[in-house]
């Protein structure tokens, strides 16, 4: 497992999504799509990031050692090609079943009957609805942001995979893949090999994040769709090492998050669309 690219960060109406392998799901918030053509960042959206921006650079979230990274990931839909490498990469390092999707690419549509595509990762909400219905506390926020599982607490109740809205917890019914030792222990920041009777989801590759790796999908998309980075910072890298503000290219490019009115707030940030020119991205300064 190679990962190459290292960083130093300090629905809308109507429109149906369709996963490949099951069965329809509809997005709210008015159509993803249509953010695009709306011009200017939502208010939802806009305000739920500048309270995120603010509470991460408080002197709360600092230590010893310098300011408590928050980790959050930006997909830039407009130049997603739905190759799905992300995915294999994801369930190469992670040894997960075919079925075990943690990096899911649904084929959209909007309302002009064009189909885009869209990675779901877990969204690493800031108020996880899986988190409080645990009843044994195995789903946890780390202070970095992550929302994990501890699979060693884990008595497959499977309540926290109805409770979540985004459908990113798959559910561990049989033996898992065999895996060589890993270079990192076996803990919820690297639940490899996966525990048979538990839950499993997307991890963002947590353990590879102090030594500055970036996520496993972002390293391999050959598009650099997925950025990774630190609202602490501000600033996001992709696969392909190219750096942005976060919150600059968050506002200049109309950026969503999905199924915002769950109230969820995801710290997963969407940018509309599939084929634009994109000259004008801005770099972080």
């Amino acid at each position: 497992m190679t990962n190459q690219h290292e960083f130093d960060v300090s629905e809308r109406n109507g429109e149906v999504m369709t996963d490949p392998v099951a069965s329809a799901v509809t997005i709210s918030r008015r159509g993803l799509l249509r953010a695009a053509a709306i011009g200017g960042l939502g208010v939802g959206v806009l305000g739920a990031l500048t309270e995120t921006l603010a509470a991460a650079s408080q002197p709360a979230t600092t230590t010893p050692s310098g300011p408590v990274k928050q980790w959050c990931m930006i997909i830039d839909l407009r130049l997603c090609n739905g190759c799905k490498l992300c995915t294999t990469a994801c369930q190469t390092a992670h040894y997960l079943h075919e079925d075990q999707t943690w990096m899911n690419v649904y084929t959209m549509q909007n309302a002009a009957g064009m189909d885009y595509f869209m990675p779901r990762p877990c969204m690493m909400c800031e108020d996880p609805a899986c988190v409080p219905v645990c009843p044994v506390g195995a789903n946890f926020r780390t202070p970095e942001g992550l929302t994990l599982v501890d699979q060693s607490k884990c008595i497959g109740t499977r309540i926290c995979m109805n409770a979540c809205p985004y459908d990113a917890r798959y559910f561990n019914w049989t033996d898992p893949v065999p895996a060589p030792r890993q270079p990192f222990k076996q803990e919820p920041e690297w639940p490899v090999p996966q525990v048979k009777g538990t839950v499993g989801k997307c991890i963002e590759c947590a353990a590879m994040l102090p030594s500055g790796q970036l996520p496993e999908c972002a390293t391999s998309c050959p598009m650099g769709v997925i950025y990774f980075g630190d609202l602490t910072s501000d600033a996001a890298v992709n696969g392909m090492g190219n750096t942005v503000k976060i919150s600059t290219y968050l506002a200049e490019n109309d950026a969503v998050v999905f199924k915002e009115e769950y109230g969820t707030h995801p710290r997963v940030y969407y940018i509309p669309g599939h084929g634009q020119d994109l000259n004008n991205n801005s770099s972080a300064s």
